[in-house]
């Protein structure tokens, strides 16, 4: 799901979860964004990063919410590519949200998440003013 700010992006990525429910649908779901991704993938004292990155790599339903919205290196590159990948290959169903235009997806993640975010997605584009700033 890509639209500006405040257009409705995570509302609707959890409407789908509550969708899945209201029809019986029960399974495990992950809420993270990108940068709580990025955070907990840096080295930590006590914690394996590792178990958590495969964690969110197995999950049933994984929602990343402000994909591109972090500085993008080529740390976190890697790391996107590495659990975009991994759901691609397995065909896990998995809900993206971006503040990017579609065509700013590719300079913001490289070419090989892109090019596997455009065949395992359906875009949905959302429009409109930032609800979150509506007059009482």
């Amino acid at each position: 799901m890509t639209g500006s700010t405040g257009s409705g992006k995570t509302h609707q990525s959890y409407g789908a979860v509550r969708s899945l429910l209201a029809g019986g649908v029960r399974l495990r779901w992950i809420k993270t964004t990108a940068e709580e991704l990025y955070a907990a993938q840096r080295p930590r004292q006590g914690v394996d990063s590792e178990q958590e990155m495969r964690a969110l790599m197995a999950c049933p339903l994984l929602i990343i919410d402000d994909l591109g919205a972090a500085k993008a290196t080529e740390w976190t590159e890697a790391l996107t590519l590495r659990l975009v990948n991994h759901r691609y290959e397995y065909m896990l169903p998995t809900i993206f949200t971006t503040n990017l235009p579609l065509g700013d997806i590719r300079a913001a993640l490289g070419d090989r998440t892109a090019s596997r975010l455009a065949e395992m997605c359906e875009r949905v584009i959302l429009t409109g003013p930032d609800r979150r700033r509506r007059t009482a």
